[in-house]
């Protein structure tokens, strides 16, 4: 069982269309998957057409007065893949837990009851280094971190890294990164000098798998559905196809 957290604190790298798509594709490998919506903006929920008014922060709240099991909290998206809901209130646990013990291990103690029923924990962590997304670094085994091919994107990694990093010696947890190439535009000559960059900075830590930009992928989303379901044909399919087959076999090493 692995736990996957996609992070990432610049918004429009594909972190939250990575989420849907690569969980739905590992899912139709035969992987059991689990998908944790942890941005209040509920945007891996509104993608997958998710609606619920219980949420992850009826998980971690002290001061909700429906406090929940997270089996009562998990839903149904397809035969082998899970969801867990997020909403407005979950942007309110960053000042919730602000002054709390052991607050860096919420997320970890709430998914120990459901940890064996999946092969696969996915975290659509916020599109912030606050202490949600704290709790699902140190939740997880290994964080994607989404990047498109420009400079902005290539800092917003590299900081990313340096809180990995942080959180291994701070909070003694092994935990590794791996870079994701998103929204790349094969038309362009600046996308295949920024990927040689990648390569050079970020080397063993690239996927092999490269998402391309793709219309159906936005589409899908609008449709509140994974591009797998929506066009399984689609350019977008075949890349998250691709990226599942390359995480299942570097698991299996």
């Amino acid at each position: 069982m692995k736990i996957i957290s996609i992070a990432n604190q610049k918004g429009g790298c594909g972190k939250t269309t990575t989420a849907i798509n690569l969980a739905t594709a590992l899912s139709l490998n035969g992987k059991k998957v689990l998908l944790i919506d942890m941005d209040a903006q509920a945007h891996a929920s509104l993608g997958l057409d998710v609606d619920s008014q219980d949420s992850l922060y009826n998980l971690i709240s002290n001061i909700t007065p429906r406090k929940l099991k997270i089996e009562n909290i998990i839903k149904r998206v397809e035969d082998s893949f899970d969801i867990i809901p997020s909403n407005i209130l979950v942007g309110t646990l960053e000042q919730e837990l602000a002054d709390e013990i052991g607050r860096e291990l919420k997320l970890s103690e709430i998914l120990a009851p459901v940890k064996d029923s999946y092969d696969y924990i996915l975290i659509d962590c916020s599109p912030s280094l606050g202490i949600l997304t704290i709790n699902a670094i140190r939740a997880s085994d290994e964080v994607i971190i989404p990047a498109e091919t420009s400079r902005f994107s290539m800092q917003g990694v590299e900081h990313l890294m340096e809180i990995v990093t942080l959180v291994r010696s701070r909070l003694d947890h092994e935990v590794t990164c791996r870079v994701l190439v998103t929204m790349f535009d094969s038309r362009l000559r600046h996308s295949f000098a920024m990927l040689d960059i990648f390569k050079e900075k970020f080397s063993e830590l690239l996927f092999d798998t490269i998402v391309h930009i793709n219309v159906k992928l936005k589409e899908s989303a609008v449709m509140g559905r994974p591009v797998a379901f929506f066009d399984k044909y689609s350019r977008g399919t075949k890349d998250y196809h691709t990226l599942s087959k390359e995480i299942i076999f570097l698991h299996k090493k």
